[in-house]
């Protein structure tokens, strides 16, 4: 194969837009190793860490982490107060770090639910990197992909009633504003770890084009090689070239 058409399959128009990720197994993770579930869920922190750094150096716009689900409030009650003090440290811990690379954080999903405390650090935290401009980190917490459309659904509900809309009026792109994700390109490329080939209602809308691509890696063994070679894979899919991991990783030498 030419050098020539590799370097185009690796052009940024080619590379996925936005990234989409179900980080899962940390609990699976932990118990392999004879350890506690939250063990798990610190462990794949760094695996965050190294994620985000590798996404915006390869250029990509978006990536969105589903950090909570809506239906994660079913765990036992311990479990989810260690989630939910995880999330505060690191949200305090990592903003400085999004913001000095010029990384703008949303937080998605229904915030009404986490505590003030919580709620407060949130918005600390988006307003901090509000004005960035480099890649968006969207962090889904308490997110679910029905709630997401549902809530498109009222307010265009409520944006008819006053504008004495009739449903002829309604388009496809109304709805879309009223979703978490609005002025963001679609989902490309949705990753998932640990085997499971679900999309839990992840971001249904927003993935109705993704390529899905599910690895047996449990997610605090997802590093920088881990997401080349599924870069690599939606490139191949995409465009049907030959292109490896490592001409992924190549890149992130440029």
């Amino acid at each position: 194969m030419a050098e020539h058409t590799i370097e185009n399959a690796l052009s940024a128009d080619n590379l996925p837009k936005h990234i989409a990720v179900i980080m899962d197994g940390n609990g699976r993770w932990a118990k392999a190793k004879g350890k506690a579930r939250v063990f798990g869920h610190k462990a794949g922190v760094e695996a965050v860490r190294k994620t985000v750094s590798t996404a915006s150096r390869l250029g990509i716009k978006v990536v969105t982490l589903f950090a909570f689900s809506s239906e994660n409030w079913r765990r036992p009650e311990d479990e989810v107060s260690l989630l939910m003090e995880l999330f505060m440290t690191v949200l305090g811990r990592e903003v400085k770090r999004l913001h000095k690379n010029n990384i703008r954080l949303r937080i998605i999903g229904d915030k009404t639910r986490f505590s003030q405390r919580l709620q407060k650090k949130i918005a600390e935290a988006e307003l901090l990197t509000a004005d960035n401009t480099g890649m968006v980190l969207n962090i889904a917490a308490n997110y679910g992909g029905q709630w997401d459309i549902l809530q498109a659904a009222k307010r265009l509900v409520n944006q008819a009633a006053e504008n004495g809309l009739t449903a002829e009026d309604i388009t496809e792109d109304m709805l879309v504003q009223g979703l978490s994700t609005s002025g963001l390109p679609e989902v490309d490329l949705l990753i998932r770890t640990s085997g499971e080939c679900r999309i839990s209602n992840f971001m249904l809308w927003q993935m109705a084009y993704a390529e899905l691509y599910f690895t047996e890696q449990h997610w605090p063994d997802f590093d920088e090689q881990s997401l080349a070679d599924a870069v690599a894979w939606y490139v191949n899919r995409e465009r049907r070239f030959g292109c490896t991991g490592e001409q992924v990783q190549a890149l992130l030498q440029k």
